[in-house]
This record gives C-alpha cells, structure tokens and sequence, in this order.
C-alpha cells in the first residue's frame, strides 16, 4: 500500500487536486471519473470509494446534466441547473463517506460552450462566497475542430479558470464511437492517434498559464462497449508522447504531462496498465457502470417476478401485499449495490484501491448542511464603517 496522499475528504479543489493527481502520476495509479445522472449513481460512486480505500472522480455530462434537471426541463440554461445542482449534492454530501472527491464536468464541445459558461458562472459566485470554485475541474472537448482552434479556445477559458485554480481537461485527437449524443463514429481512423507533436503543442500554450492541466491524447480509443480485441489500442504512443516531452523541456521527470484515458470500456487489463504506467491518472468509466446500475435491477426484477405484477397478490397469497418489493428504495438499491459492485472492479483495474483509508467522521460530527451566511470584506466593511462615522462626525460639527 502506498503512503496516502495528505488532502482533505469531500470535494477537494486547486492544489489538493494537483497534488492528488501528481501522487496518482509518481505512485502508478489513475482515478476513475464516473459519469452520474442522479444523486443515486453519484451516492453510489462514493460508497464505493470508501469501501475500496479510493479517492474518486464523479463527472456531469451534458445529457446526464439534462437528466439531473428533469427530462421536462426546456429551458436553455437547463443542463447548467442540473450540473450545479449534481454538484451541490456532491459537496453536501461526499464528507460523509470519508474520501477525496473530484468534482469534474465531462466533453464539452464547442456546440456546448454555453453549457460551460453557466457552470463557470457557478464557479465565480462560489468561488465569491467561499474562497473556492464549485467545481474542482472542466473538460474542454474541441478535439473536432482544427488543433489550433481547439487550443485557442481552451487558452481563453484556461486564463478564466486559473484565477479560481479550476484544472482544465482538454482533448486533442478523437475518441471514437458514440457518447452522450455526439457521434465519431465515421470519424477518419488517422485522427483516433495523436501525434506527439501535436500533445506538446498543447502543453507550450497552456503551461506558460498554470500547470492545472491534463491531456486527453488519442491512441485508438473508442466510446461504447466492445470486447477486447475489437478495439486497436495502441497505449504505447503515450510513452512515446511523455518521451517527446521530457526531451523538449529537458526535464528530470520521465511523464512530465498530465495524461487522461477516454473510451476505456473493452481495453484489456494490460492496455489500461501500459495507460497508467505511461501517466494517465484519469480514467472515464460510463457504459459499464450503465449496464451495471441496470442489471443489479433486472436481477432484482427477475427474481422477485411473482410479487411485481401487482400491488396486491403474489405467490403468498391473492390479498399478500407487494409494497416492499416494488418500492423503488428496494430496487434503486440493488442497482447502486451492483454499480458499486463494478465500480470495484474499475479501481482494482487502475490500481487505486487502498491508496486512501477511508476517514469517516464520528457520527454526528459533521454539519447537516455545508452553506454559510454571506461573505463580508472584513477591510471594506471597516473602511465604510470608518467613513459613515467621520460623515457623521462632520455632520454634527456643521
């Protein structure tokens, strides 16, 4: 077991993230981010970082944003609404489970930027309040456009999120497949590996602006389901990409990048070790907990068939109440059980079970709500106490 890394539990942001995700990078480990729609998948996430000994990484889509909001929801600011409020939740409730949470938002394509406007507005009133952002981190998905439009526009939002310390994911070459309502699926196979060239490309524009940062670099990566083989990974051109980048920088640390894997689902053990070996510290997980979340409740169903054709009436008898299997408390939570279940599996994977005991508080210890009165300039407000008191002053002498 490595030595833990010193941050707080809950959700943790600016440098406790950096030096989390450095000391997954130095420790060969990657974290795994889950993509949840409801505080049900994201409980579930947590659940099963303290019972693996795991810091984790929940992230919003912009669909499963939509879905937090209500399916009903039209307004165009909706998917902003729901990745807030997902992202309340977390920070309200991830003390709790006594692990270190990165509370992060997934592809953002150029089509999508207003998405992103609005949680960084979020960001900014937090950060106002609270001295930190709400987010610990965004993804910046351009990886359609021309490379130099992509980085352009991720240096823009870069210089805006630096002053809260919010690290930025970007992405450069394609993911393959199909997620969350954006298709590579004909995409020209060249663009599913990027060059090394293009990787350091990024890193000249943004380092010289912070060093919160991370690159997701294609290498064959698809999106969706596949069985191992039906992919052509080639993680390898991740060392090739840290190799590039130590030589140009002439640097001591042989993974001097920050680097992420997306389209995970299907890569076999030794694939995802050779990512992790090679300085990814950050793993997507989507379809197969999706499948998992579904599966624990078609067990569920599939066992107990009798008592869920009817409120009243089962194998007990024809007056024998069904309540207490068709409450969704029950299947909900065999869904989370077999979510959390999978998601075991994901941090086995990468290795970053038991990197971080849990530390669950002494019950009842923790505060039942996380909010506060607002913030006052203890400075401003003496200056303007000061001013009202000699303009009162001057005021009697007249």
């Amino acid at each position: 077991m490595v030595t833990p890394c010193d941050v707080p539990v809950g959700v943790i942001t600016g440098d406790d993230v950096v030096k989390l995700l450095k000391h997954a990078k130095d420790n060969g480990y990657a974290i795994p981010a889950f993509n949840c729609t409801s505080s049900s998948t994201a409980n579930a996430v947590m659940e099963a970082g303290a019972k693996m000994n795991s810091p984790v990484m929940i992230q919003a889509s912009n669909g499963g944003a939509q879905f937090m909001a209500g399916k009903s929801i039209k307004d165009k600011n909706a998917c902003a609404a729901g990745s807030v409020a997902l992202a309340l939740h977390v920070r309200q409730m991830a003390p709790y489970y006594g692990i270190p949470v990165i509370m992060h938002s997934d592809h953002c394509a150029k089509k999508l930027l207003p998405w992103f406007d609005g949680m960084l507005e979020a960001d900014e009133a937090y950060f106002a309040q609270y001295g930190v952002p709400l987010f610990s981190s965004h993804m910046l998905d351009l990886s359609e456009e021309p490379d130099e439009e992509n980085i352009a526009i991720c240096v823009q939002y870069f210089k805006k999120m630096v002053a809260m310390k919010i690290w930025l994911e970007m992405e450069i070459g394609i993911t393959g497949g199909e997620e969350d309502g954006v298709s590579n699926e004909d995409v020209d196979p060249e663009k599913l590996y990027t060059s090394p060239e293009q990787v350091y490309s990024v890193y000249e524009a943004l380092a010289p602006i912070g060093d919160m940062f991370s690159i997701a670099a294609a290498f064959g990566n698809v999106h969706g389901v596949y069985k191992p083989g039906n992919v052509s990974l080639s993680p390898e051109k991740l060392v090739t990409h840290q190799a590039y980048a130590k030589e140009k920088l002439s640097s001591k640390d042989d993974k001097p990048i920050f680097l992420v894997m997306h389209g995970g689902s299907g890569s076999t053990e030794a694939e995802i070790k050779t990512a992790v070996s090679a300085g990814v510290v950050k793993m997507n997980v989507d379809t197969d907990t999706q499948w998992a979340y579904w599966d624990g409740c078609r067990a569920f169903v599939a066992e107990n068939h009798d008592y869920l054709q009817g409120q009243i009436g089962n194998p007990k008898g024809p007056d024998a109440p069904n309540k207490k299997y068709y409450d969704p408390r029950v299947w909900i939570r065999k869904s989370e059980e077999s979510m959390i279940a999978r998601i075991g599996v994901s941090m086995t994977r990468l290795g970053c079970n038991d990197t971080f005991p849990v530390k669950k508080a002494e019950s009842g210890s923790l505060p039942i709500y996380t909010f506060q009165p607002m913030a006052h300039n203890p400075i401003g407000d003496a200056v303007a106490g000061a001013g009202k008191m000699l303009g009162g002053l001057l005021g009697k002498k007249n």
